[in-house]
């Protein structure tokens, strides 16, 4: 196989992923702020990039979409109003909008090339970016979050690793404003890095977190093209605790996983049961 016909990933640690492409780019622009790239491949469809970091492929990302928003949607009773930060190929907001209860989602993204390039190339996951629920905000969110006060029932933050444009969404300040934008009983779902192969980012990022809420809790699930395998997210809120073992789902978790590909209402609180390895990352 011609190495130049291959995509590399390579962590710090020195391991990470190969993905044979299809022939050239289909897609590569730089803005501001990073640069977009889109390319075919033969196992796992269409994949975007982000300054050469994995970001989605058409074939796996519904493993990351569906946990970071069916785990907080589904504990919290009552989801109304959602902000989504980063997010901008539009899959969390797809799966947002199976929810009945949802009456509206802002999703702020920096970078509006992102943006661009998922409606053109990733349209079954960009699908529900023209919904009337939804407005799409293309600035800072970590300006966008400064006056926020008691806005909404659930934040997630689906963002890039903390390099670049992403950076800023890693310290106190931010998740300091973010809970203060949660209504009363509000959730907040991060993406908190690879347990494997981004030990010491997730460590620091759990060290965070549990400056500024009261419930901290780790969950995971596979994630074949993330360097390692293996990805996890937080749930955070200063009045829910996280789900356990025998966390029962209303009916709600049945109609969503008729939906799904990897969510099921067992699975609810599988996820919160880590390993010791991440326990001792987190704690």
């Amino acid at each position: 196989m011609a190495e130049q016909n291959l995509y590399h990933e390579i962590t710090e640690e020195g391991f990470g992923i190969a993905i044979e492409k299809d022939g050239e780019n289909i897609f590569e622009k730089q803005s501001e702020f990073q640069k977009t790239e889109v390319f075919n491949s033969r196992a796992f469809g269409k994949v975007l990039t982000l300054d050469g970091l994995m970001m989605v492929t058409e074939k796996d990302e519904f493993f990351y979409h569906e946990m970071i928003v069916h785990i907080p949607m589904l504990t919290h009773p009552n989801p109304k109003n959602i902000l989504v930060i980063g997010g901008g190929d539009g899959g969390t907001v797809r799966e947002l909008l199976k929810y009945d209860s949802v009456e509206h989602i802002d999703m702020v993204e920096i970078d509006e090339v992102v943006i661009e390039a998922s409606k053109k190339y990733f349209p079954t996951v960009s699908c529900g970016l023209d919904d009337k629920r939804v407005s799409v905000l293309v600035q800072d969110a970590i300006e966008f979050i400064k006056d926020k006060k008691d806005c909404y029932d659930v934040v997630l933050i689906d963002s890039t690793d903390p390099i670049g444009p992403g950076v800023g969404l890693f310290n106190e300040g931010f998740y300091n404003n973010v809970k203060r934008a949660l209504k009363k009983g509000g959730i907040v779902t991060p993406q908190t890095e690879g347990p494997f192969a981004q030990s010491e980012n997730m460590k620091k990022t759990y060290e965070l977190l549990r400056k500024v809420f009261k419930n901290v809790a780790p969950y995971c699930s596979p994630m074949p093209t993330y360097p390692g395998g293996y990805w996890s997210w937080g749930f955070c809120s200063d009045d829910i605790q996280a789900p356990s073992i025998d966390f029962k789902a209303d009916k709600r978790a049945d109609i969503i996983s008729k939906t799904c590909k990897l969510y099921n209402p067992s699975l609810h609180g599988a996820v919160f049961q880590v390993p010791n390895f991440v326990k001792d990352l987190t704690k």
